[in-house]
């Protein structure tokens, strides 16, 4: 995994809150309105069914509730930026947790799970450290994690259901993309090439010649949801350039062989 040098961004916590907070709740609304044949899609997640992906998001914020229940640790064990390279670990737990809950009725699913995050949260004073499956984080960390879960698998939900349209919550996507792209300068380090995801994030990364005035040689830019797709896998380095879903000028400006980011 590598190691969380770069200085991580701040974001504020009360933000992060409500927007986790509103992207669950868009994704509520939109899965309980789903018909049983809707549910029974396959997605782009293996063999999950959309049903399957539906219990899944419960996933994601469950784990606050769960891991604020637990006795506070003593020390923050992982860094922000180092949880990008961690996820892909606890892929087996997580992929027969999932189908657990799919087995339970969503509606009450659902609401049992909103009801845990917003009994929880209240009672959480500042800097509060929680247990997570790959080490002690910060509380505010982890709510930051959760928008990459609940953008990602918005747009997986959006993606396998004709017709669908979840809306993704501005302050989500922007913590997102932001997450995902400083990764991205975690995994390449350097200043050669500068990757713009407006409205919303500018990092520098890959070793080589540091701009630093003008424009500079080296410049990818995509947008946002496309950003996602391609730092999760959800679509390759050649399919966003040959859809001009992605543009890439300079000789370094390549990032093929560094995407996925998270995997």
């Amino acid at each position: 995994m590598p190691p969380a040098k770069k200085r991580t961004r701040a974001y504020d916590p009360a933000k992060i809150r409500t927007a986790v907070r509103t992207q669950f709740g868009n994704v509520r609304e939109a899965v309980l309105a789903l018909e049983p044949e809707q549910l029974a899609l396959p997605t782009r997640l293996g063999d999950w069914t959309v049903r399957e992906l539906a219990a899944h998001l419960t996933m994601g914020i469950g784990a606050v509730t769960r891991f604020l229940a637990m006795p506070e640790p003593a020390a923050r064990e992982l860094a922000l930026l180092d949880w990008p390279f961690a996820t892909a670990s606890a892929a087996a737990q997580v992929d027969e947790a999932s189908r657990g809950l799919a087995a339970q009725d969503l509606d009450e699913l659902y609401a049992r799970t909103l009801s845990g995050f917003d009994d929880a949260l209240p009672e959480v004073t500042a800097g509060r450290l929680t247990p997570t499956r790959f080490g002690a984080m910060t509380l505010d960390d982890f709510l930051v994690t959760r928008t990459v879960e609940l953008i990602v698998h918005t747009d997986d939900l959006n993606d396998a259901v004709p017709g669908l349209d979840i809306p993704y919550d501005r302050q989500a996507l922007a913590a997102c993309t932001r997450l995902l792209a400083d990764a991205l300068a975690v995994k390449a380090p350097g200043g050669a090439v500068e990757v713009r995801i407006p409205p919303f994030a500018v990092v520098q990364c890959v070793q080589g010649p540091r701009h630093t005035r003008g424009t500079p040689p080296n410049v990818v830019e995509t947008d946002p949801l496309t950003w996602i797709r391609l730092a999760t896998g959800r679509t390759d380095w050649k399919t966003a350039l040959d859809a001009a879903k992605a543009s890439a000028s300079g000789e370094r400006a390549d990032l093929a062989d560094l995407l996925p980011v998270m995997s």
